[in-house]
């Protein structure tokens, strides 16, 4: 047994999101179309006198301090699930080495995917052996993006999202992600949703029940990236946009700078922009950074949670 274990895992972004009714919980019944990001946050272990967490990468010094360093971070919960798991009632602390290159806050699931890296790390370090399918169901305890942290690629995400479907077979895809300086509130966002539908007329309570975008996974597994473009899709866009009119100029730029696509992922901030290849997501990435904005080239889909050679 190493008595450092490093493990990896990705980010993601929200390709395909509808939002279906406002349900008695206060919860929506959302479908989405996750995909895995090259773009991956490490997180390494070791046995430590007290629960330690310290934080690193390539973000800016305001985001990286933005993280939690204490046991309030969700690394420290996912040890302590684990341990739960495998019935230690006194674990070991760990000191974690968070090594972020997610943009903080963006909704691209860089927290879950710290916490899929410890939960995977953990149990290597303590030799606990927790079965797969039970890391799962603990994973989707802690947040509901996590499972998908876990198994990334492609996948259908129903209930909360943590319900998962894999997409297999699923063609490379180029993107240029765009993060915003400031954050926008979840709820937040779906509570505009409700009240554009509101006015409009429609009863938020009584929003059909999403259905599978099939000819989306068509273009995804048989088609090339324009193919895809015409399909990507995104109920709260219309919602985060209110909330945050430069969303709206800032994907009117990628589009300016070749991009197929520009969306909003999920409830934002981040603007992810499809580009026909590798190639043209360097030149869309080169052309917005000249204008101001951070952004960053990167690929899905990508593996889930690794472990790393140390």
């Amino acid at each position: 047994m190493s008595n450092r274990i490093s493990v990896s895992a990705p980010g993601k972004i929200n390709i395909f999101f509808k939002v279906g009714a406002l349900q008695e919980n206060g919860f929506h019944e959302v479908l989405s179309v996750y995909q895995a990001l090259d773009l991956r946050e490490t997180v390494t272990v070791t046995s430590a006198d007290n629960w330690q967490v310290s934080v690193s990468g390539a973000l800016s010094a305001d985001q990286i301090a933005a993280v939690p360093t204490g046991e309030e971070n969700l690394v420290v919960r996912a040890a302590k699930s684990i341990a739960e798991l495998a019935g230690l009632e006194d674990p070991h602390p760990v000191n974690f080495e968070i090594t972020k290159n997610v943009p903080v806050a963006g909704g691209m699931g860089g927290g879950s995917a710290d916490a899929a890296a410890a939960l995977l790390g953990v149990d290597e370090l303590w030799c606990t052996g927790v079965d797969g399918e039970a890391l799962l169901h603990k994973a989707a305890e802690l947040g509901a993006d996590i499972p998908f942290a876990l198994i990334g690629g492609t996948a259908i995400g129903v209930g909360k999202g943590d319900d998962l479907e894999p997409i297999d077979d699923v063609n490379q895809l180029h993107w240029v992600l765009v993060p915003m300086d400031v954050g926008l509130s979840t709820p937040r966002v779906y509570a505009k949703l409700d009240e554009i539908r509101a006015a409009r007329g429609e009863n938020p309570e009584l929003v059909a029940t999403p259905s599978k975008p099939r000819e989306l996974i068509s273009a995804l597994q048989f088609g090339d990236a324009r193919e895809v473009a015409r399909y990507l899709h995104n109920d709260l866009q219309e919602a985060a946009v209110a909330l945050m009119p430069e969303l709206s100029i800032t994907m009117h730029a990628g589009l300016a700078a070749g991009a197929l696509a520009a969306m909003v992922s999920g409830s934002g901030p981040t603007v992810a922009m499809l580009a026909e290849s590798a190639a043209a997501a360097q030149s869309i990435a080169k052309h917005l950074a000249f204008e101001g904005y951070i952004a960053i080239p990167t690929h899905g889909p990508a593996k889930g949670t690794l472990l790393e050679h140390n």
